[in-house]
């Protein structure tokens, strides 16, 4: 198990190496951040004190090392566009993003699961076929589409939800919540059911062709054979062991989720990162775009560890292929 985590952790820290050199080189290639800070008018003097204030007098692996120190402290400098520190904007916005995603994916799972378990043990009724009908549906609609469709029909048509902004919501010291107001609550139905929508059926469709193949196996037949009940047989045995693929998609999925809220945020005009980086991008706010970029990454990163150790934990063939080498 040690020697498994601390294989984990020498991977995870090339991967990080390797996107903070992305985005380093997002500084050098991207834009002139002096002109960029001072603008057209500066005089020479001024261009050659800011870059030597900047650092980028320095050689090409100097600048990296400083940069890959302060990116491991969280600084990234001061957005071009707002002239505010990068790491004092993802704080404020990185709440919205992640209960955002959070809601999302507890929805794609609550629904996810027992729909794919239903169109499993229901195979080729109308009631299943319909199910697995509209899966196509949330897999081939880009979000934007069901957004836009979500804010006609419930916020434009019967009135009943609000279509942009967050909401009212309440600050627990550095972290801001619309979960525990009703206004924040209903700002977050709509972002939250369409970001949610790839992933629930992306899910539901996991869970019935995992389901539908755990059936097949002896150890199911054999269960059968002892007399135990469907109840039993399909929640006791089947489910458990459809479960072990269904926790690795899961996990990676909540990393899409944040990462790939970008066009949700845009459509409802969500407050948090993914409006940030939309924003960062248009302006060529090359500081805010580097931080995206690596917390992102650091997400994807944190979370595919640990979903490996789960998944270790989960699945015992793992532990005694380890033993056996």
């Amino acid at each position: 198990m040690l020697v498994f985590i601390l294989r984990r952790l020498v991977q995870a820290v090339v991967v990080m190496l390797s996107v903070a050199f992305i985005a380093f080189m997002l500084f050098q290639y991207v834009g002139d951040p002096v002109n960029n800070l001072l603008g057209q008018d500066a005089t020479e003097e001024q261009r050659v004190a800011l870059r030597k204030d900047l650092g980028l007098d320095q050689p090409f692996p100097v600048q990296f090392a400083r940069f890959a120190a302060n990116a491991m402290r969280g600084e990234f400098g001061i957005s071009l566009r707002q002239g505010r520190k990068v790491s004092t904007l993802i704080v404020e916005r990185f709440p919205a993003t992640l209960e955002l995603a959070l809601v999302a994916g507890f929805i794609a799972l609550v629904f996810g699961i027992p729909l794919g378990v239903y169109a499993a043990l229901r195979r080729g009724r109308a009631s299943a076929q319909l199910l697995m009908t509209g899966t196509l549906f949330g897999v081939s609609l880009p979000n934007f589409v069901i957004g836009q469709a979500l804010i006609w029909i419930f916020a434009v048509e019967f009135k009943w939800l609000p279509s942009f902004g967050r909401g009212d919501v309440v600050a627990l010291g550095a972290w801001t919540s619309g979960l525990l107001t009703r206004d924040g609550l209903l700002h977050l139905v709509l972002p939250a059911i369409t970001l949610s929508a790839f992933q629930l059926t992306l899910i539901m469709r996991l869970v019935r062709a995992e389901m539908l193949e755990v059936l097949r196996t002896d150890y199911i037949r054999f269960a059968r054979a002892r007399g135990l009940t469907d109840r039993s047989v399909y929640f006791g045995h089947a489910l458990k062991n459809t479960l072990v693929p269904v926790i690795t998609i899961t996990g990676l999925q909540l990393g899409s989720l944040i990462a790939f809220a970008i066009i949700t945020e845009q459509v409802f005009q969500w407050p948090g990162m993914g409006l940030l980086f939309i924003q960062a991008v248009q302006f060529a706010d090359i500081p805010v775009m580097a931080a995206y970029l690596c917390l992102i990454s650091l997400i994807f990163v944190v979370i595919n560890l640990g979903v490996d150790l789960l998944y270790f934990a989960v699945d015992p063939r793992l532990r005694v292929e380890g033993k056996a080498h």
